[in-house]
């Protein structure tokens, strides 16, 4: 795996705050050896474009608050909200509609990459709860 140390917290960071915002099928995929632009980059959906705006905003809000207060160097696609393009140059995220995810199919395209694991820790404490 190439995903840097710093690219692994940022793609954390930014998995969980989706998931705070019920973003779908949330995968972090390791393109370090394939792009020397980026370590990962993480894809995320959501049904409508409100939606896919509120987890661009929690994703920043999010990273602001790390240590190092992370900020995009460019963000793309915030007005259409079908796509919004976050490039924090360790890792890009991807937030799209539904349907933008079926058509351009980044994960399809970057098959042959590694997945880094990310699961949500609201699921983990549920999963936690209901066995106790």
């Amino acid at each position: 795996m190439t995903v840097s140390e710093r690219a692994h917290e940022l793609a954390m960071a930014a998995a969980q705050a989706a998931a705070d915002k019920k973003a779908q099928d949330i995968v972090i995929i390791d393109v370090g050896d394939q792009l020397a632009i980026t370590d990962a980059f993480l894809v995320a959906s959501a049904p409508n474009e409100r939606q896919v705006l509120a987890i661009v905003d929690a994703i920043e809000e999010r990273l602001l608050e790390l240590p190092e207060k992370a900020k995009p160097v460019r963000r793309e696609g915030e007005r259409g909200g079908r796509w919004v393009l976050l490039d924090y140059v360790d890792i890009v995220v991807h937030v799209q509609h539904t349907e933008e995810r079926e058509f351009y199919a980044l994960d399809r395209l970057w098959k042959d990459c590694p997945q880094v694991p990310f699961v949500d820790r609201d699921l983990v404490e549920a999963d936690a709860s209901a066995a106790e």
